[in-house]
């Protein structure tokens, strides 16, 4: 069994927390050690005013690991991206790299985004043949109707600078001022009040179109009636990921050596 601690760094900086994904020679894909390691550090940090969350480089995180994580075992991974969105203190995505699929959920899951001009963002459900969880709520609301319905539909990758002018992102920056920016915006949040801050994000919630809570139960009972990803086979799966990898290259004109979306998650 890997060390929870070690797949999810920890540090403190003042009143904020950091947690760092740290599979990096998976992508920082999700498997069940680091859904579990992600859900508890998450909880830990419920005493900061503010969490930030990134990936160890080269990618924030690449989904599910599918290569140690059979369909079969999807109903019991922890809720990584749910406890992140029922986080108590406010959470700030820093987006290092790519985020796909289940590392956009992750991404979506918090306050707002900021990103690298290494990150990039998709969602490749549609095309493994995974139904969408929390992302098919989540994203429209972040970047509207029509966005959210052409990368969802599409599979498509969008670049940083596409993630700021939608508003999936609010900041892009050089990679090495990412954590910088992210601590001095979470910074800022730790020296407001903090029941104050606590209300304000809950009556946002409260008050964003369909409650959230109702729009989830939604999509949650199609992923729970087993009529789409849920029933598919794990090879199946792989070869259908494989084929997404391979269009992510041509149409950035990558090969298989530098791709940085060469990465087991889905």
């Amino acid at each position: 069994m890997p060390d929870r601690a070690a797949l999810v760094l920890v540090e403190r900086h003042g009143d904020v927390a950091l947690l760092t994904l740290n599979r990096p020679e998976a992508r920082n894909a999700m498997n069940l050690a680091l859904a579990t390691a992600t859900c508890e550090a998450v909880t830990a940090c419920q005493d900061a005013a503010a969490i930030v969350v990134t990936g160890a480089d080269p990618a924030f995180c690449a989904g599910l690991d599918l290569r140690t994580l059979g369909v079969e075992d999807l109903g019991d991974l922890p809720p990584f991206a749910a406890t992140v969105a029922a986080s108590g203190v406010p959470v700030v995505a820093a987006v290092n790299g790519p985020a796909v699929t289940g590392g956009l959920e992750l991404a979506l899951a918090a306050d707002f985004i900021v990103a690298s001009e290494r990150a990039s963002f998709a969602d490749t459900h549609v095309r493994v043949g995974v139904y969408p969880g929390p992302v098919l709520v989540d994203l429209p609301r972040r970047v509207g109707a029509a966005w959210a319905r052409e990368m969802s539909l599409t599979g498509n990758f969008v670049d940083a600078a596409t993630a700021l002018r939608i508003g999936l992102a609010n900041h892009v920056v050089p990679h090495d001022e990412l954590l910088p920016l992210a601590f001095g915006l979470t910074s800022a949040i730790a020296e407001g009040d903090r029941a104050m801050v606590a209300t304000m994000r809950r009556d946002w919630d409260a008050s964003n179109w369909t409650p959230i809570e109702e729009a989830r139960r939604i999509h949650t009972e199609h992923i729970r009636g087993g009529q789409f990803g849920r029933t598919a086979k794990a090879g199946t799966i792989a070869g259908r990921r494989a084929a997404v990898l391979d269009r992510s290259r041509r149409q950035r004109g990558a090969s298989s050596t530098e791709d940085p979306e060469e990465e087991p998650g889905r």
